[in-house]
């Protein structure tokens, strides 16, 4: 080979290599900098699963503490823990006032021996609701009750009304485990008092126990993962819903569990505390369409009751069915009489829907007493509440609706309903006819 040939040999050789020595800390540098990106970019997605997971815990809260009046009604709506304003897109606002409200307007009747005999027009329901914030995560919440099945009159009268202390929790650390509530709530026993307004209940009537109350005391409320809590303190007493006339309170409390989407499951207990029958005369909860009250003689000067229920709903895409059970135990101080005694109360519900926005719904209810108990049901409040104790009481609803929209719903229902007094009289011509227009806004 010759020597220019070898030199030009040489020179392409050592360029080359020079070449890939000299590319080499620009690789390491372009590989050093793909690992900061990457260790960023995993940082960045870090913090938005954590935001993420942070949200979901925050609005599994709100849905198992907080009940919408906008939810369909044909679903079961998850384990939540107290009314609260529609947000419908009909809604006011003034300022930061959210003003809503719903209501049922309808035709009704009974059997000759119902509490509506001679079927009539009327305004089933109508409320208003307010809710403002007041400082960081504290919020005001008032209702107005312009009118109420069970009430015979059109007298306003104060619903809920509270300051709602959302996330506490946040003071160490933790979201949705713990918030307050201060004021007058709903009594948060069982479930079906989350659905009982005419816009989330799939019928007109309710169920045969129909616990619900609203009752002065402190509240609290959370999520843990997958469970629910509520529990609160409260007054206890019936009797003008401000004042009390004893020093022992009324107690209740949920804990809710969802292992799945499609079922819900809860435990609910309560005790209403010694009340007075001469001044606190009946308890703040309903049960039966009336009140827990003293079944004793002169002498008595305490009567109280404990309730324990459980509640399970199993939910599909459209429709659901529910049901519940439960316990009440009544007893008193009178000194001449024992007059405790065991009451037993079951519901099931069925909810589907139909082609063009049509659903059927359908429910069985029973209580049984075998002491007897002023169970009113669909008969006369005079006549159940005060002189005649029942053993047992069924009721079979069932409805036909049609949805124009989340705030309008239109149903119509027929209910049976039996039973037998503690004399061994039967309870019938009770039964109900109802169709009904709800809506909210």
């Amino acid at each position: 080979m010759s020597t220019p040939l070898l030199w030009a040999c040489a020179v392409i050789f050592f360029g080359w290599n020079g070449v890939i020595l000299a590319d080499e800390p620009n690789t390491e540098k372009r590989l050093h900098l793909l690992e900061q990106q990457n260790d960023q970019l995993q940082l960045q997605l870090r913090k938005q699963q954590e935001l993420i997971e942070s949200l979901s815990r925050q609005v599994s809260a709100m849905r198992d503490t907080t009940p919408r009046k906008n939810v369909d009604s044909s679903i079961m709506p998850e384990a939540i823990d107290a009314p609260a304003p529609s947000k419908g897109s009909g809604s006011a606002r003034l300022g930061n006032l959210h003003i809503s409200g719903e209501g049922g307007v309808g035709f009704i009747g009974t059997g000759s021996e119902g509490f509506a005999p001679h079927a009539q027009f009327r305004v089933d329901e109508a409320r208003l609701f307010v809710e403002a914030p007041v400082w960081n995560d504290s919020y005001f919440y008032g209702e107005t009750d312009l009118a109420t099945r069970e009430n015979n009159d059109l007298d306003i009268k104060l619903g809920e009304l509270y300051l709602d202390f959302e996330d506490v929790s946040r003071l160490w650390g933790r979201v949705g485990r713990l918030n307050i509530r201060l004021g007058r709530m709903n009594i948060p026993f069982g479930e079906e008092y989350l659905t009982r307004y005419a816009i989330n209940n799939p019928l007109i009537s309710h169920s045969l126990s129909d616990l619900w109350g609203i009752d002065a005391g402190l509240e609290l409320y959370g999520q843990l993962g997958r469970f629910g809590y509520v529990v609160a303190v409260q007054n206890g007493s019936g009797a003008d819903g401000v004042e009390q006339f004893s020093n022992d309170k009324s107690v209740a409390g949920r804990i809710s569990y969802d292992p799945s989407g499609w079922l819900h499951l809860s435990l609910s207990g309560m005790r209403t505390g010694d009340l007075n029958p001469q001044q606190d005369k009946i308890s703040a909860i309903w049960f039966g369409n009336g009140f827990f009250r003293s079944l004793g003689g002169p002498g008595t000067t305490a009567f109280h009751a404990s309730l324990a229920e459980g509640d399970v709903s199993l939910r599909w895409g459209k429709g659901h069915l529910s049901a519940f059970g439960g316990y009440a135990r009544y007893g008193d101080n009178d000194p001449m009489t024992d007059n405790s005694r065991n009451v037993f109360y079951y519901s099931m519900e069925g909810v589907q829907e139909l082609p063009s926005n049509f659903y059927l719904a359908a429910r069985f209810s029973d209580i049984q007493a075998a002491g007897g108990f002023p169970i009113i049901g669909g008969g006369d409040f005079g006549d159940y509440f005060f002189d005649k104790l029942t053993v047992r009481l069924w009721r079979l609803s069932l409805g036909l609706g049609y949805r124009f929209s989340d705030h309008l719903v239109v149903k119509t229902e027929y209910t049976f309903e039996q039973g037998k007094e503690l004399g061994g009289e039967s309870r019938d011509h009770e039964n109900f006819f109802g169709t009904e227009a709800a809506f909210q806004f």
